[in-house]
């Protein structure tokens, strides 16, 4: 997917930026990372809050396997195909994988800070 296809598809729901990762693509917006792009066929964010949309309408995650051979699942779903002609229903599936992508997202712990020694003892 190029920015071109992400900027028509996602025209209801607002900003995208895609980003080329792993031979796929990540799909962005406000900064966070909400679906991805691979085998030509769009994954978004499932969480708590949005997983069961997915489910009731059977779709599937993301998996892949990795060298070694281990199977991965994702927490990403694929759309549903009717969202892919229609950017007002692919808007109201984005929106929600956004929302779940953000309340996964937890904050980096903050280091504690040392005092500076004083250079001058």
């Amino acid at each position: 997917m190029d920015q071109d296809q992400a900027d028509e598809l996602f025209a209801a729901f607002g900003p995208v930026r895609v980003k080329r990762m792993f031979g796929g693509h990540g799909l962005y917006a406000d900064g966070v990372m909400f679906g991805l792009v691979a085998d030509d066929e769009i994954f978004l964010k499932a969480g708590p809050s949005n997983a069961p949309d997915f489910d009731a309408e059977g779709l599937g995650p993301f998996a892949y396997d990795t060298k070694t051979g281990r199977h991965v699942m994702t927490s990403y779903r694929r759309a549903p195909e009717r969202a892919l002609d229609d950017p007002d229903e692919m808007a109201a599936w984005a929106r929600r994988s956004l929302a779940a992508a953000k309340a996964g997202k937890t904050p980096k712990p903050r280091s504690e800070k040392r005092p500076r020694k004083n250079a001058a003892e």
